[in-house]
């Protein structure tokens, strides 16, 4: 072999070798779970049926990092797994019954700052509240009285550093008559109350049912949403092929926007084996 050939032959193995000693010493990127992509949760009550520990460690395996919409009682089964809890709740917040009525403030209230003071010392960093349902009640009135209600809570969670969460449901399906089911509500509500501990959770699954445009609405709206939850439609289903929402697509323009917070999959699996339906769900959001 000629000299010029064994210096090129050389040349092109140092190549080789140093791109596939780079290559094992970086991180895959494309990782479930992993730090470069979207945070993962996963909301407990669709899984029910699944002992809450047997959910944690399959979680855990998956890259998930939280197990949501869970009281303080879980919490501590959580730690156990490294797992975080993305978004707190507890027995006596209700979707029909909610800040729209001031007849419900004075039992809503001190309930609620308790649960803020439990998040902050647990390092939970949402809380979730709902509107309420309309009953008659113009939009306009529920919005003004939604505000004084959230108010002194959101004024205390700013000082414990936790963020107040309204979720905007779909009221066509699933939640007749309730009076946060549209984006353009739930953001004139944030503006109102002008704290940046207050924000919204964009529902995919319902906002699809109620508005569409989903990834226009993401990519104007991003700054009034502090969470995601997923789901298939119709039907709140698995967020395969078998639905028409395209989740990677919705999915790389909510990380576009440089969403720091979780995603969480909140589809009820229609097949026997659920963790992997949930496991399927994960691998689908999660983008190289």
């Amino acid at each position: 072999m000629k000299r010029r050939e064994v210096v090129k032959n050389i040349s092109f193995i140092a190549g080789a070798m140093a791109i596939t000693n780079r290559a094992l010493a970086e991180p895959s990127t494309t990782e479930i779970g992993s730090e470069s992509d979207i945070k993962h949760s996963v909301c407990r009550w669709c899984y029910n049926d699944i002992d809450i520990e047997v959910l944690c460690e399959a979680a855990q395996q998956m890259g998930i990092k939280s197990v949501e919409i869970v009281g303080p009682e879980v919490w501590p089964t959580l730690r156990k797994y490294n797992l975080d809890c993305g978004m707190a709740t507890d027995s006596f917040a209700n979707i029909s019954k909610g800040f729209n009525d001031p007849s419900l403030h004075a039992h809503l209230q001190p309930n609620y700052k308790g649960l803020i003071k439990a998040a902050a010392d647990n390092g939970v960093p949402n809380v979730i509240v709902f509107s309420g349902n309309r009953n008659g009640m113009k939009d306009s009135v529920g919005l003004e009285n939604c505000a004084i209600g959230l108010e002194p809570l959101v004024k205390y969670a700013e000082e414990l550093g936790v963020n107040v969460v309204m979720e905007l449901l779909n009221s066509k399906v699933n939640h007749k008559d309730y009076m946060c089911d549209l984006t353009p509500w739930g953001v004139e509500l944030v503006e109102k109350i002008g704290s940046p501990r207050f924000k919204l959770l964009y529902d995919i699954y319902h906002m699809q049912i109620m508005e569409g445009d989903v990834i226009a609405t993401i990519r104007d709206n991003h700054q009034y949403f502090a969470h995601y939850h997923t789901g298939g439609v119709p039907g709140r289903h698995e967020i395969d092929e078998s639905q028409e929402l395209y989740y990677p697509a919705i999915v790389k323009a909510i990380r576009d926007t440089g969403f720091q917070g979780y995603l969480a999959q909140e589809f009820i699996p229609a097949r026997k084996d659920k963790l992997a339906s949930l496991k399927q769900g994960v691998e689908i959001c999660t983008l190289s």
